[in-house]
């Protein structure tokens, strides 16, 4: 097995690892679907230390197998709607150069419930659901902040330990 692939392993891993700890959080924000978004810790470190590629391949399997293990096919649905945009936004963001990471984290938090809600609505064939997006936007701006922070710190001792190994 290449360094690269176990290191995307090591990474799904530590995703699923946060995703399985936020399950057991009882953290209620009022509003369904709203959580800290542990496991984007991994996924903001992976922009900055890996290839978007890897990221993106990484992006996609914690979530189908959270989905299965800690939800259901509709959770799968919202996750990927709001991941695979978020991960868009946030990779755009970071090419720019303009952006600190605490920045990328920001818009990828309110991205990834504005990418919820649309699914929410299509679903629930009812636009009047656009009333929780004030309080969505606040959510993504807040955890995106805590994510952002906490991966600020954590990316500088992820660089130094993959410079001692090739990858």
């Amino acid at each position: 097995m290449s360094k690269r692939i176990a290191y995307c392993a090591i990474l799904i891993t530590l995703a699923m690892i946060f995703s399985y700890v936020e399950v057991l959080i009882p953290v209620n924000f009022g509003i369904p679907g709203v959580k800290i978004g542990l496991a984007n810790i991994v996924i903001l470190i992976g922009l900055y230390v890996i290839k978007i590629r890897e990221v993106l391949m990484i992006s996609v399997i914690r979530i189908i197998l959270s989905g299965v293990l800690f939800g259901n096919i509709m959770s799968i649905a919202y996750s990927m709607a709001g991941g695979m945009l978020s991960l868009v936004v946030m990779a755009i963001m970071k090419r720019c150069k303009g952006f600190s990471m605490n920045g990328v984290s920001i818009a990828g938090g309110v991205v990834h419930n504005i990418g919820q809600l649309i699914v929410a609505m299509l679903v629930i064939k009812n636009f009047r659901l656009v009333v929780y997006l004030p309080v969505l936007l606040i959510a993504g701006a807040v955890t995106g902040f805590l994510i952002g922070i906490l991966s600020s710190g954590i990316v500088p001792a992820v660089e130094r330990e993959m410079e001692k190994h090739t990858f």
